[in-house]
């Protein structure tokens, strides 16, 4: 039994069915959450060491990162059966919505520290850093993997079944 199924197993009815009917889904925000992991922890270890005066450099970087491993894993997991693309040109339109997505990842970030003053010396070290997190790594999170998730479907991913099934590989 692969590990999708094992897993697809522990869930209780009826959300098995939901998840079975909708498993790219499910694939897409295991690997979201693989990559909010890789994101948060560069975020973190960058802002409070050598970007530490520079929070939205770090959070670029990390989501430069985070999407690297986001690419491969999408590729060959979340969307494996979807194409309709030659592969550089579906990498170069997988880091372009990825680009975007950076700007979009980025904006509550943006609109709490410079919009809202959401930083010392206005307000607290500890407001700071929970301001940081939630537009950084809660909001921005959820608004980016929504865009990308449309927009891989939309231009990267295009076209369902098209690429070769490896037989007894995990659907």
């Amino acid at each position: 039994m692969s590990l999708v199924e094992t897993a697809l197993a522990r869930i209780p009815q009826p959300y098995r069915d939901l998840a079975i009917k909708h498993r790219e889904l499910v694939k897409f925000a295991f690997v979201g959450g693989t990559t909010w992991i890789i994101d948060t922890t560069v975020f973190l270890l960058l802002k409070s060491t050598v970007l530490e005066t520079k929070p939205l450099t770090a959070k670029i970087m990390a989501v430069l990162i985070a999407t690297i491993v986001s690419y491969v894993m999408n590729r060959e997991w979340s969307f494996r059966t979807r194409g309709g693309r030659e592969k550089h040109h579906e990498a170069l339109l997988f880091f372009l919505v990825s680009g975007i997505g950076v700007g979009v990842y980025s904006a509550p970030l943006a609109v709490s520290r410079y919009l809202l003053h959401l930083q010392i010396p206005e307000v607290s070290l500890l407001t700071q850093e929970v301001a940081d997190f939630v537009s950084g790594q809660i909001v921005g999170t959820l608004v980016g993997m929504a865009f990308r998730w449309w927009a891989f479907r939309r231009f990267v991913f295009p076209d369902e079944n098209v690429r070769r099934q490896v037989p007894g590989a995990t659907p």
